[in-house]
């Protein structure tokens, strides 16, 4: 099993791992901690919020757009400045945020869940020049939501079908065609959680009760996995200075006894190349 600890911070829920480009920091979130947390080679540091956040996307050097159970708003990690930018699902007291990731178009898909993980209650949106669409209704728990290098497609999954579907987006980043299931999980009975793609178009999927981050090939073939000292895998970001460390948000909440490092952060290294993150434009 390879992995290395990159944070030994237990997280209830880690996930929303981001690696900023140009600052070369890792930020992710404790969804039911409500806490952003960053590091870099100066050490950790981690900001308490008053709803749950659970994914974000780089604005700057240091504003990040961050996704809350209510709402998506601006966050200047130099001055800890909140400013709200749009609403998310506020007057909907079930659910809250979860997975999310910028578009290359400066855009942001977010998608949402039940608290309970109450079937169909989530949905998947994008916020686009100032604007929040609904894109798919009726999700039980939104995940692996990234996009191939380009932008030729988006991918995602509704995690309790154990299928990640892929769509053609057209030249300013919307879906132009319906989904299409893209990898089948269910025969291995595997649980389709966060996802990034890499410089070569693979698609990289923390698979939640596994333990491992593994690899498809744009066609859907299996090529690798990378097994993670964590079972509940939830999120991975490529990141390091050559973007070919793979870090991996895993969750502490509901693990098994033999789980010690649950909830802990890992870097990974690979043979691969990632793609940075994209910034997101308000």
């Amino acid at each position: 099993m390879t992995h290395l600890i990159y944070s030994d911070t237990a997280c209830q829920l880690g996930e929303g791992a981001l690696w900023h480009p140009e600052t070369q920091v890792l930020y992710w979130c404790d969804i039911l901690g409500k806490r952003l947390y960053a590091r870099d080679a100066q050490g950790q540091r981690h900001w308490d919020f008053d709803r749950m956040v659970s994914a974000a996307g780089w604005i700057d050097d240091t504003r990040l757009l961050i996704a809350s159970e209510s709402d998506l708003f601006s966050f200047d990690t130099a001055t800890a400045t909140q400013t709200h930018i749009c609403p998310l699902e506020a007057d909907n007291q079930v659910t809250r945020s979860n997975d999310g990731r910028a578009d290359p178009w400066g855009g942001f898909w977010i998608g949402t869940m039940g608290k309970a993980a109450q079937p169909g209650a989530g949905a998947i949106y994008r916020f686009y020049k100032g604007t929040l669409r609904l894109l798919y209704p009726d999700i039980t728990i939104s995940n692996a939501i990234c996009f191939a290098p380009g932008g030729a497609y988006a991918y995602f999954a509704d995690t309790p079908t154990g299928i990640i579907r892929r769509v053609t987006l057209d030249q300013e980043g919307w879906p132009a065609a319906d989904p299409e299931d893209w990898l089948d999980l269910r025969d291995e009975q595997l649980r389709p959680d966060g996802a990034v793609c890499d410089g070569q178009g693979n698609v990289w999927n923390a698979q939640y009760g596994a333990g491992r981050v593994a690899c498809y090939s744009p066609d859907g073939r299996f090529l690798t996995a990378l097994g993670v000292a964590a079972a509940q895998t939830t999120c991975p970001a490529f990141g390091g200075a050559d973007l070919s460390t793979l870090f991996v948000t895993s969750a502490a909440q509901g693990a098994a006894g033999n789980d010690p490092l649950a909830g802990q952060t890992f870097c990974v290294p690979t043979s691969v190349r990632g793609l940075a993150a994209h910034r997101v434009v308000l």
